[in-house]
């Protein structure tokens, strides 16, 4: 998870760079919130490390045969 955390960390980093400075918190506000809304829509937030349904496969044939 930390990884997942660091990344969403730097790619809020980088928009927030991109702006500079804002009028207000709200604006800041505003801009994390429709990033993290992109994420939560998208697979972005969905990768995943490991293939869990190959990790099923291998335990039940291994419990079938055990």
């Amino acid at each position: 998870t930390n990884n997942v955390i660091e990344r969403l960390n730097r790619e809020i980093r980088r928009r927030t760079r991109v702006v500079g400075a804002f009028p207000d918190g709200n604006s800041a506000l505003m801009l994390v919130c429709a990033r993290l809304r992109h994420v939560a829509g998208t697979q972005w937030g969905n990768k995943k490390y490991m293939n869990m349904k190959h990790l099923e496969t291998v335990l039940d044939d291994a419990f079938i045969a055990g």
